[in-house]
């Protein structure tokens, strides 16, 4: 059996029994959010030395730390190819496939997955976010999704615009959390490409849990049909959207993050809240075993 690993960048995961528990709580600052290409890669050389190959699903802390999903997905170059590729199925409130001019971001990282040869198509679950609205339609970046190698499943957001320019293929709007798992599921039923998962909770409702980012619609019901629909497919998966409280040394990722208008955590809700996440947690690598 593939024990859990947590990459401890901020203290926000709770304890595991039979986890690998990995400190990297002096990156905390240097990664989280975003960093340079070059940081990234002097962190990518840290997990290579740490990562052992029979290792399950990775608890990476906060939402800010998406963007490792991609180090973790590269890792698997060495077993799939362009003629055995995989499936990417991320479920995220948000595209993470925004320009980002500073290097790689938790929201920028999904267009670096796209461009891996071995990753026939990536598919991101459960959007309610107006990243993808016409008013920033521009900040997403297009190849991806031109290209037919990158599908955003939303609610509850305009996505109109999306067919006048011919990317309607690329924009799958549904009137529910029920209907878009469920065309998801249809369409994934014939398919045997292995499947790498990765779940950012902030894709799931305020009354189930509470995370750093602002939040979809999903119940954790959704998350629990998919995983057990195509549990026979997934080979490597990754569970983020923690709950932290964090300022960061760097005036610059703080004004990046202001912008991005992460709700204010109560410090008295902090313990209460991080606790629901843990119960969610177990719930969650229960389905993946």
């Amino acid at each position: 059996m593939r024990y859990p690993v947590i990459l401890n960048f901020d203290q926000s995961v709770g304890e595991i029994n039979n986890a690998k528990k990995i400190d990297v709580t002096k990156w905390q600052d240097t990664i989280r959010f975003g960093c340079s290409e070059k940081k990234f890669r002097q962190f990518r050389d840290i997990l290579q030395h740490t990562l052992t190959e029979n290792y399950g699903t990775v608890l990476m802390g906060s939402g800010d730390y998406h963007h490792i999903s991609l180090l973790l997905i590269e890792r698997l170059a060495q077993q799939y190819s362009a003629d055995n590729p995989i499936e990417v199925v991320i479920f995220d409130n948000h595209p993470d496939n925004m320009r980002y001019l500073f290097g790689i971001h938790c929201g920028s990282w999904v267009s670096y997955v796209t461009r891996l040869p071995f990753v026939s198509h990536v598919h991101v679950l459960g959007i309610t976010s107006h990243d993808i609205g016409i008013t920033h339609f521009w900040e997403n970046r297009w190849k991806p999704l031109f290209h037919k190698k990158l599908t955003y499943w939303s609610l509850n957001v305009n996505v109109s615009w999306a067919e006048k320019i011919g990317l309607g293929h690329a924009f799958r709007h549904f009137a529910s959390p029920d209907d878009l798992i469920a065309n998801f599921l249809s369409e994934q039923y014939h398919s045997t490409q292995p499947v790498y998962l990765s779940i950012d909770k902030d894709v799931l409702s305020e009354e189930v849990i509470h995370t750093n980012w602002d939040q979809g619609q999903l119940q954790t019901y959704h998350l629990l049909d998919t995983i057990t629909s195509i549990k026979s497919r997934i080979i490597g998966s990754d569970i983020t959207g923690e709950l932290s409280i964090w300022q960061s040394s760097n005036w610059f990722k703080r004004f990046l993050s202001s912008l991005d208008k992460q709700p204010a955590i109560s410090p008295a809700n902090l313990s209460n809240w991080q606790q629901e996440q843990h119960q969610l947690n177990m719930t969650l690598l229960k389905a993946l075993m």
